[in-house]
């Protein structure tokens, strides 16, 4: 008997607005059912498969976070990440070389606080 991952839950400040943002970087729909202000909702990353599972709380994050997205574009890397930029992403970190290689860490636009990497 195994397990198999259900979701990755990603606490927040805005689970509504940070699933807008996911749901426009991957591609994926937002929740059908979720409206500005809801303090859960979700982003189905594929046709009844892994989730991302937003949960708004009240405390701040205090800490760098353990989990992070990894992201593949399906183009260039440089270019998407200039179309996260304009999603609203902050870039924080450029570990990418001229020859192609590495990766840009980013933060999402609405909290600043869930780090991602495009590589």
């Amino acid at each position: 008997m195994v397990s198999v991952v259900q979701n990755v839950a990603i606490d927040c400040a805005d689970a509504y607005g940070l699933a807008r943002f996911w749901a426009e970087a991957t591609g994926r729909p937002l929740d059908p059912d979720a409206t500005p202000g809801d303090r859960e909702t979700q982003v189905e990353l594929a046709d009844g498969g892994l989730t991302l599972y937003f949960n708004q709380v009240p405390e701040p994050k205090t800490v760098k976070n353990r989990v992070h997205l990894c992201l593949r574009p399906d183009t260039a890397r440089d270019t998407e990440v200039q179309r996260l930029l304009a999603l609203g992403a902050t870039l924080v970190g450029d570990h990418r070389n001229t020859d192609g290689t590495g990766w840009a860490v980013l933060a999402d636009p609405n909290t600043r606080d869930y780090q991602f990497c495009a590589a």
